[in-house]
């Protein structure tokens, strides 16, 4: 059977605030024709610039992946394009009023709430795959990293992170069937711990950040004047650390949420290739660099 391209049958919208700009905008997915592929629209910039979803205009992937073309720049958009790919649409032009997509709460799951409320229309030209035909890896030895894509008649992923700490070491997650995305994946929220979140906020990032859209790890003894100081700062009354080393902040939907967010994030990443993907993904301590490099060097590999 030939697979054809889809797009919305409708457009859609969503508001919230950027993670780490604290823009607060709208994003709007539209409908768009047979071959137009994935891309972002500025519409509050004048003439209302266009960057593509293409691993080329990667620009920055300092805590998420950031897309820039002329000057003009779209940070964090990886939870929006493993959406679109995880509901199989091809062809939608994003238009958004601010430099970032809206965090929602950590993950894909109200993107794909929305992408479900517009509908996914099939359309008349075939959808063309890049199929791997032979593995393709990229290896950061120092950092211990390994992405490895080898020849499968589907898409599938597999995804191990490996943080050394006694409450998040060693987590696995596993996508083999596409259609399980919604229920499986997208849910699945950004985490942090807790000593990387000073860093953040001096480097001028996490802005947006309240507690409500990441699952926040502690993996060192924290008095209970730090843990005022950042209930101050995230405007709630109290925190408490919770028995599995989380702050109270979130319950956990799945054990391994974190290994299932990171499957997320490489979904997201690599569908900046430009096409959707026959081959098997096994990944070992993925992030947005390596996703990033690794999604170049297959698309430069084959097209």
């Amino acid at each position: 059977m030939i697979e054809k391209q889809c797009t919305l049958k409708n457009k859609v919208s969503v508001r919230g605030a950027g993670l780490h700009t604290r823009q607060c905008g709208t994003l709007t997915f539209n409908p768009a024709p047979v071959n137009t592929g994935i891309r972002f629209r500025r519409i509050d910039l004048e003439n209302q610039p266009i960057i593509e979803a293409d691993v080329d205009n990667v620009i920055d992937t300092t805590r998420g992946t950031t897309l820039g073309k002329g000057g003009v720049k779209i940070y964090t958009v990886e939870h929006v394009l493993a959406s679109l790919r995880g509901m199989g649409v091809d062809n939608v032009l994003i238009d958004i009023d601010v430099e970032e997509t809206p965090i929602m709460d950590g993950s894909g799951r109200k993107y794909v709430e929305a992408i479900r409320k517009a509908g996914v229309v099939k359309q008349k030209a075939k959808r063309e795959y890049l199929v791997i035909t032979e593995p393709i890896s990229y290896r950061n030895d120092v950092l211990g990293i390994e992405l490895t894509i080898v020849p499968s008649d589907t898409f599938m992923v597999d995804v191990t992170v490996k943080y050394n700490t006694k409450v998040l070491d060693e987590q696995s997650a596993s996508l083999h069937d596409l259609n399980d995305f919604e229920t499986e994946i997208a849910p699945c929220r950004t985490f942090v711990f807790l000593h990387e979140l000073e860093t953040l906020l001096s480097r001028n990032l996490i802005k947006g950040g309240d507690l409500t859209n990441a699952i926040v790890f502690v993996n060192k003894n924290v008095s209970s004047e730090e843990l005022d100081h950042i209930a101050a700062f995230f405007k709630k009354p109290k925190v408490t650390v919770k028995e599995d080393g989380i702050l109270n902040n979130v319950d956990l939907y799945f054990d391994n949420e974190p290994a299932r967010h990171k499957l997320l994030d490489i979904i997201g990443d690599l569908t900046l290739v430009g096409k959707p993907i026959k081959g098997h993904v096994i990944a070992y301590k993925p992030g947005h660099f390596s996703n990033t490099a690794f999604a170049r060097k297959i698309k430069h590999s084959l097209l």
